[in-house]
Order: structure tokens, then sequence, then C-alpha cells
């Protein structure tokens, strides 16, 4: 794949750094990011995971840097009517799952409470694909739709482990001050380490980097990070 001038300069000034702390990467970064638009800042989390291992949890970002997500909440009855004026975008039951089906797809999110699941879990095919699949395991299969609304108001964020055991979150925009994508890098780290499988032998996390949308990946050091206090 051919890269640009800007990239390849980049990816020079970095050949200097191996591994920096992590307010360090973030400022490295932002030095070098080039794009004329505001790039996203992601962060990708190596672990030491076997094949049948998966990390995966919800977190509150200290810094939000998205818009408000739209929200669908599959519910009937009192549900329902607590999911509306609890602020979501679109609720519904057997009407909503038709019109998915249809190949309708226009929001974020997705809440339902237990007793639709079974209805919901023909959408399995079409939302599990895309990530928008309501899961016990993020808090979005709950009879609490306010607590679950207003946290992903808040801005809650899903993380989860790839099949190569790699985990990618976006964590904020060039356009932040560097202590405010520290501070979410942090969290993030925090959060996945306390995630550890209880039989993971040896280390758990491989390697940390960070990179822009356009950018090349900044390592970082991970005995400068809440894995190297463990």
């Amino acid at each position: 794949m051919s890269r640009g001038k800007k990239y390849r300069q980049a990816v020079a000034a970095l050949k200097r750094v191996e591994q920096l702390p992590v307010q360090e990467a973030v400022e490295k970064l932002k030095e070098l990011a080039f794009a004329k638009f505001d790039e996203t800042i992601e962060l990708h989390m190596n672990l030491n995971l076997k094949k049948s291992m998966n990390v995966r949890d919800t977190l509150v970002l200290p810094h939000q840097f998205v818009g408000e997500k739209r929200i669908l909440v599959f519910a009937k009855g009192d549900k329902a009517t607590e999911a509306t004026e609890a602020g979501a975008m679109f609720v519904g039951d057997d009407d909503l799952i038709e019109k998915i089906r249809g190949g309708w797809l226009d929001f974020d999110v997705a809440v339902a409470t237990p007793d639709m699941m079974k209805d919901v879990g023909r959408l399995g095919p079409i939302l599990g694909r895309r990530g928008l699949m309501p899961n016990p395991k993020t808090q979005t299969v709950t009879n609490d739709v306010k607590a679950a609304i207003d946290e992903l108001k808040k801005g809650r964020v899903e993380f989860r482990s790839d099949k190569t055991g790699v985990v990618h979150l976006a964590v904020g925009k060039v356009s932040m001050t560097a202590e405010q994508v520290a501070e979410n890098i942090d969290t993030i780290i925090t959060e996945v380490n306390k995630k550890r499988p209880p039989d993971t032998k040896g280390t758990f996390v491989k390697s940390i980097a960070v990179s822009a949308t356009m950018g090349p990946g900044i390592k970082i050091d991970t005995a400068a990070t809440a894995v190297g206090a463990v």
C-alpha cells in the first residue's frame, strides 16, 4: 500500500521513539497529526488471550467526544413508556423488529428488556454482524431501562477483544487536550486490566499503541501505566 508524503514524514519522526508514557504519546501524536479534519484517536491493546477467551465490558469515559447516540429500545407496556420518558429515540416491539428485518438500521445502540429477547434474538444475523445486538454483558438487556439509557446518554462505550486478542477503541479527538485523551486512555487500560481472565499466565497486556485516523501508531510504555503497576 502506497503512503502519502506526510504519513512517511510522521513515520520517520517516530523512528527515534521506542515507547512513551501515555500523555507523552498523545502529545507526540497531536504534534504529528496532519489531516485537515479532526482525526479520531484510537487505542489498541494486544492481550495475552487463548482462542476461547474474550474480554468485554462497558465504561463511561471521563471526557466525551462524540455526539448523542440514537438509542433504540425494544420494550412493551410500562417499560416502553419508561424508555420514551427517559429519552430513547425509538421505542417499540414487533413493529421495530419487522422494520429492522426490512433493512432499517438508523440507530447507534439497542437496548431490550429480557422478555423481548426471544423475539429480538431473531435479528441476530442482522444486528450481530454490526455489533448492535443487545447483550446482558454490556447492560443492554435489562429491566432497568431508564438507568441504561441514562448511562448511554453519558457516553457509555463498549470494549471487546477481537479474534486476535486485540482491543480497539476510540478514545478521543486530536482537537482535545493531551490531558483529556490521556485520562480516557488510563481509564480504559485500568478497566481492561480488571477483566484479566483468572487462568491467564504471564503478561496479560502484551503491548499498547495509540494512533490517529491518518497517522502511524505510537507505542505506549506499559510499565508507566496501570498495567505496569500490577
